[in-house]
């Protein structure tokens, strides 16, 4: 059920012990607005404890309260009367799902959430799930901190490719102004996301060479067996290497996770992929967006391919 942002406080305001969590493959969104909406309910007298259901990337782990983030064990349970689904749909949020019956509460801004039996805000044109939970703190009453500020600031950074990318709006760049103003130090936040270990510079050689063309040059692919992806940390901006090519319209990059596991990210300059995503299984941004393939390497390529090649 579609509901208000007014009314999603007040849901929140309702609860005592909330759950919130994000979807796997968390990116600087997911972990910015969990992050910044469990400092804002603790502020309010809240209990809250953030579950990912994955490994986050370590750029983010200079976030403030990172290192209270959890993620759940086989069996756990956890005691909420609330649990709060922030920046997906709930089929994306892994073995969080079986900590808790509470009722769900779904904020996101992605096009390709359908919700379902629970509460939903989606606001699609907000830039990030963190421009959302801004909003939401004056709703709640809450005070933004600096360290609230900081992981909300990441989250529109990231999402927008630091203010770069067409969902980029007069009022996105209105509340970065304001978290700035709140205590946000740009160059801080820049230099913690832009680092790289030493494996993922390497591994960005191994990924260009793998590199496929498709469509006339249209189409540009980096295809990662599971031997080559775990040897580095992360593929975080391989595929950004790939989508400035001149003559390229979509750019993706599949990940071999494990035997008939394959994660796919896609990025454009005027295909919807979120549509392509959504058709797979997946969801995101018209310009932005993922699925996971459970297939073995070379069928999930075919599939892709295909794919892009009907949107094109």
């Amino acid at each position: 059920m579609m509901i208000t942002l007014k009314e999603a406080a007040q849901k929140i305001k309702a609860a005592n012990k909330i759950l919130i969590t994000a979807h796997i493959q968390p990116d600087g969104d997911a972990i910015g607005s969990t992050l910044a909406l469990m400092q804002m309910l603790r502020s309010i007298g809240k209990s809250a404890q953030i579950f990912i259901d994955d490994t986050v990337r370590k750029n983010l782990h200079a976030l403030p309260h990172f290192e209270e983030i959890r993620r759940p064990e086989d069996g756990e349970k956890f005691d909420a009367d609330l649990m709060i689904v922030l920046d997906t749909s709930i089929d994306r949020i892994g073995g969080v799902r079986k900590l808790t019956d509470a009722p769900i509460l779904n904020i996101d801004h992605h096009v390709t959430n359908k919700g379902g039996d629970f509460e939903l805000y989606v606001e699609t044109s907000a830039a990030a799930t963190c421009e959302i939970i801004f909003k939401l703190a004056a709703e709640l009453e809450v005070e933004i901190t600096p360290e609230i500020a900081t992981c909300l600031y990441t989250g529109l950074a990231t999402d927008t490719g630091f203010f770069q990318f067409s969902n980029t709006r007069a009022e996105t760049l209105a509340t970065a102004s304001e978290l700035i103003r709140r205590g946000v130090s740009p160059h801080f936040i820049s230099e913690q996301l832009e680092q790289k270990s030493l494996s993922e510079v390497r591994g960005l050689s191994a990924a260009l060479n793998s590199l496929k063309m498709f469509y006339d040059e249209k189409v540009a692919g980096m295809i990662l067996d599971h031997d080559t992806a775990k040897k580095f940390d992360s593929t975080e901006g391989f595929i950004d290497e790939i989508r400035v090519i001149e003559t390229v319209d979509v750019a993706f990059l599949i990940t071999e996770k494990a035997p008939n596991f394959c994660r796919v990210s896609m990025r454009s300059k005027g295909v919807n992929v979120a549509q392509i995503a959504d058709k797979l299984g997946g969801g995101g941004h018209i310009r932005a967006a993922g699925c996971t393939l459970k297939m073995p390497l070379d069928e999930a390529e075919k599939i892709l391919v295909a794919a892009i090649g009907e949107a094109l």
